[in-house]
């Protein structure tokens, strides 16, 4: 099968192709639950439309804590069936269907208390690790391990001796939530599903109470489309109840934002073989490790501000840095923090007032002919969410519609990629780069590293790393904006690599070479290349200014004094 590349004219036939006949389902919203319900949709055989009104995983889904994991916490909560289903998911993603992108991560617990805590932790994280063997999925991770004080403080120097008794060790999983988006889209677009970015619904197409389509802007060329389809799912999240506004139905329910901020910090800030999960008063806080950082995170505190962009503000940065220190021996300051980001959760509001009580698990509605609505949940249960939103649309369907099969559909880069990674030391040889540079490449593409190697072939200055970003080739950023379907230099720093949070200029010194490696492929001029990197050094000081303000709503302003898009 040939592999999906998603530059600039595939974007353009894509969104001709949803025009000119009509689809059996389109799929309003990219991140990782509309992606996966593309993908969904497209391996059952259905004609499969995907729009986004910004860049793939623009929202929430590029601003997670970036785990995949069962929610240890949920055990607390006695909610037994949102883990088990996680569990499995995990271990899915781990052996099968994303072995090149999902990876283990190492968490300490530390005991504070002699005696009763031990054992109360010590059975939950016993009964989390026998739910994941249980499943069928979860042997591919070692078990959890009672560690003394003397033994956790070898594992983790970084922790005062006074903050801890003992503790417990036990695995979970990671990822870089945007690439895995944005592997997903490519993997439904491979499959035959036709997907556009920066592509706006502005309103539903009706006949009667019937929805029967959209009518969708282009926010790149201008211009608009009218997209008709069988059946519509919204997967929209913390947008839901915006987008369902546009048929004047907000639905059985209703969708509330909760933010999340993280902190990145360099390696050796930290002083730890392994990733931490600490208790607060509200929540947990993760110290996880991250390439050479670490993101410190999260938050969980109500938003009712700008979606598109929520702000970090003085406090909630106060607020990590003090709980995190209260177990530090060489404390954080502000001058360690590299990049700081925010993220809304989507929450099925109406159980209580608390957002960290407000349901993680999803909920699918059918609210009128030819609509169908996928919010919650959690990322890691991302495929469970969009196969219930696709056999929910298959019931508006006049025919006989296979079973979800995404269970055994390997994403992009997966087929064979345990037999790549053994042979890493072969191909670093045979391509004159280093062997770990290799190792970084075959966890970010996969199989399909071929592709970009064959870039480097072609012109060998694309071997070279970025200048002030050393983590990435030159060649990566080409490869984004001609296979992956970034528009902007946005979408390059901040989703398709991490420059903006894991340098301490927020990628400012490399707007510029990113721009004119962008440049040939996207058709830009000179101007707009100054264009883009201007908007970007503009977005990079709103978020700076945002960081030093009190509160949200002085925050949120500051956010705002950059502006949203780059016009062509």
């Amino acid at each position: 099968m040939r592999t999906a590349t998603l530059g600039p004219a595939e974007r353009g036939q894509a969104l001709e192709a949803m025009a000119e006949r009509e689809l059996d389902v389109l799929v309003v919203g990219a991140g990782v639950v509309g992606a996966g319900t593309a993908l969904d949709a497209v391996t059952r055989g259905l004609t499969t439309g995907l729009v986004e009104a910004r860049d793939w995983a623009s929202g929430t889904s590029s601003r997670s804590s970036k785990l995949i994991h069962g929610g240890l916490r949920y055990l607390e909560m006695l909610d037994f069936a949102l883990v088990r289903e996680a569990l499995k998911e995990r271990g899915l993603l781990l052996e099968k269907l994303a072995p090149h992108l999902v990876k283990p991560v190492p968490f300490l617990y530390p005991l504070r208390h002699r005696g009763w805590e031990r054992l109360y932790a010590g059975t939950g994280v016993a009964l989390y690790d026998t739910m994941s063997v249980s499943s069928g999925h979860g042997r591919g991770l070692p078990v959890h391990r009672h560690l003394s004080r003397r033994h956790a403080l070898r594992v983790a120097p970084c922790l005062k001796k006074d903050a801890l008794v003992g503790a417990l060790q036990y695995y979970d999983a990671q990822m870089d939530d945007a690439r895995f988006v944005t592997t997903l889209v490519r993997t439904a677009a491979t499959y035959g599903a036709h997907v556009a970015s920066r592509a706006r619904v502005t309103g539903f197409l009706r006949e009667g109470e019937r929805v029967v389509g959209a009518r969708v802007q282009d926010v790149e060329a201008g211009g608009e489309y009218e997209i008709r389809a069988k059946q519509i799912v919204n997967a929209t999240g913390v947008w839901t109840d915006d987008t369902q506004s546009l048929i004047a139905e907000r639905g059985q329910f209703h969708v509330r934002a909760s933010k999340g901020i993280h902190l990145v910090v360099p390696k050796d800030r930290i002083h730890s073989t392994t990733g931490l999960i600490l208790r607060t008063e509200k929540s947990v806080l993760f110290v996880i490790p991250w390439g050479r950082h670490w993101i410190v995170g999260t938050t969980d505190t109500d938003w009712d501000l700008d979606k598109a962009h929520p702000a970090a503000s003085s406090a909630d940065i106060d607020y990590l840095l003090e709980h995190v220190n209260a177990v530090l021996s060489v404390p954080l300051t502000r001058d360690d923090v590299q990049g700081v980001y925010a993220g809304l959760r989507p929450l099925l509001a109406g159980e209580s007032d608390a957002t960290s009580k407000l349901s993680r698990e999803h909920t699918v509605a059918h609210p009128v002919p030819g609509m169908v609505v996928v919010a919650g949940g959690k990322y890691t249960t991302y495929r469970v969410m969009a196969k219930d939103a696709v056999d929910e649309a298959v019931h508006g369907l006049d025919r006989r519609v296979a079973d979800c099969v995404t269970e055994e559909v390997p994403l992009l880069g997966a087929e064979g990629f345990a037999a790549l990674w053994n042979g890493r030391a072969g191909l670093a040889a045979r391509t004159g780069l280093h062997v770990a540079r290799v190792e970084h490449l075959l966890n970010r593409y996969g199989t399909v590293v071929g592709e970009l190697l064959d870039l480097i072939t072609a012109d060998p200055g694309l071997g070279e790393p970025l200048a002030a970003a050393d983590d990435y080739l030159r060649a990566e950023i080409v490869y984004a904006a001609s296979h992956e379907g970034a528009r902007h230099l946005d979408d390059v720093l901040t989703r398709r690599t991490r420059i903006s949070i894991e340098t301490f200029d927020r990628g400012a010194r490399s707007a510029r070479e990113c721009a004119e490696l962008m440049a040939p492929v996207l058709g830009w001029g000179a101007d707009q290349v100054d264009r883009e990197v201007e908007h970007y050094e503009k977005r990079v000081e709103a978020e700076r200014e945002s960081q030093r303000q009190p509160d949200d709503r002085t925050a949120d302003a500051a956010r705002l004094g950059a502006p949203d898009i780059v016009p062509i």
